[in-house]
């Protein structure tokens, strides 16, 4: 789905995130694909504007920092076990049942 809003050729990020939010977050909910421009700074700069107006806290890791590093190796370690444990139990389920 497509969703057009009406904005000045200026129109800024965190004009743009409050569009977003106005328009689409609060009618549609979460969308499944989003196609961004290809600005990093426009787009860095939206989504930080659409966390705020959220009140969700965007707290990125930084690179080569052990702590952050740590967390996000164990959260992965921990998902890869549980889609281990699913998919060997859904192999258990497509075998004959008899």
């Amino acid at each position: 789905m497509v969703h057009l809003a009406a904005a000045s050729a200026e129109v800024t990020a965190v004009q743009t995130a409050r569009l977003f939010v106005d328009m689409v977050f609060k009618h549609r909910g979460i969308p499944l694909d989003i196609v961004p421009d290809r600005d990093p700074r426009f787009t860095a700069r939206f989504w930080q504007e659409v966390f705020t107006l959220l009140g969700t806290q965007l707290s990125m890791s930084t690179a080569d920092h052990p702590q952050t590093d740590g967390e996000t190796k164990r959260v992965n370690r921990v998902l890869v076990d549980l889609l281990k444990s699913y998919a060997h139990s859904f192999q258990q389920w497509s075998g004959p049942s008899c």
